[in-house]
């Protein structure tokens, strides 16, 4: 293990093991404090937020673009705090932290006996939903979780989501899809982070007027198990507790090959997600290059690619 692998290895550890034991509104200043730390030194991450904010509000002047990003870190080390914290909360506190708008689509898609598949892009704290859903109304949920380097890091995040009631599978394509469509051909939940694909096989959408890539595997799942396709955006305001929405279901299309009916599928999760984080820019969490401009040069010779994936 290289030392910045054990230095990321330490520094989570850390987080869960101290900032969880901390007084909530400490905790807070703490997040805050660290954010704008990060804001003002205006690394790799900040940067690559703002870049992607200015394809969000297209309009916003550069003050108005570092309001977003300053706005955006604090928010990003929100998620941070409550998810060290979160294995500390009581049910009743996990109960009042979080507010979903029209969160029957999923309950009466579970008693109609169908499956559910649940995608959600990268929009303020997916974990306490979830940590909601398995505690709150009581539906366990199966998911995946990418591997990390080093490899005690990837265990780390698993325990953590284990302990907060999810099933996680490991990212390994083909048998983690067939986990999952069996999970939902027995009526189960499955919730997949679903707003950034840079492998091959993920599928082309316009995304605020530009070129990204998502991935197939919400809307396959859709088709392979007849399970319900629903999007969700979360939020957050000036309150404590966490909004969120699901919209409404994504219909498999009646014609078409199964390639066409996936790229429609992504395509009408990509246009939820873009309603959401379009509403509330600063709670999309996205460090990281997205469009594929920013991921190939030939595509736009004037965009810098220098910058790393952090």
């Amino acid at each position: 293990m290289s030392a910045r692998d054990r230095l990321s290895d330490a520094l989570y550890g850390a987080g869960w093991a101290t900032v969880k034991k901390l007084p909530e509104p400490v905790a807070v200043r703490l997040g805050r404090a660290i954010a704008d730390l990060a804001w003002k030194r205006r690394g790799q991450g900040v940067r690559r937020l703002e870049s992607n904010y200015a394809r969000v509000v297209p309009d916003a002047s550069p003050e108005r673009l570092a309001e977003l990003s300053r706005a955006g870190m604090r928010s990003y080390l929100r998620y941070w705090m409550e998810s060290f914290r979160l294995p500390a909360w009581s049910p009743e506190r996990i109960a009042n932290g979080i507010d979903i708008q029209d969160i029957h689509r999923v309950t009466d898609g579970m008693a109609a006996g169908k499956g559910v598949v649940l995608a959600l892009p990268h929009l303020a704290n997916w974990d306490l939903a979830g940590a909601w859903a398995t505690t709150g109304l009581g539906i366990p949920f199966t998911t995946v979780a990418e591997r990390l380097k080093p490899e005690t890091l990837y265990d780390r995040f698993v325990a953590y989501r284990e302990g907060l009631g999810m099933e996680v599978l490991p990212h390994n394509g083909a048998s983690a899809f067939g986990t999952l469509a069996r999970r939902l051909r027995d009526g189960g939940l499955v919730c997949l982070v679903a707003d950034r694909d840079l492998s091959a096989s993920g599928v082309e959408v316009e995304f605020f007027g530009e070129t990204a890539r998502m991935p197939a595997g919400p809307a396959l799942l859709a088709q392979h198990t007849g399970a319900l396709l629903l999007p969700a955006t979360l939020w957050y305001d000036d309150s404590p507790v966490m909004r969120g929405r699901v919209h409404p279901a994504v219909p498999v299309p009646e014609s078409g090959t199964r390639a066409e009916k996936t790229s429609v599928m992504t395509q009408a999760l990509a246009d939820a997600f873009a309603t959401g984080i379009a509403d509330h820019p600063e709670d999309w969490h996205m460090l990281q290059r997205l469009w594929l401009k920013d991921l190939d040069p030939a595509r736009d010779p004037g965009q810098d690619t220098r910058e790393g994936t952090p």
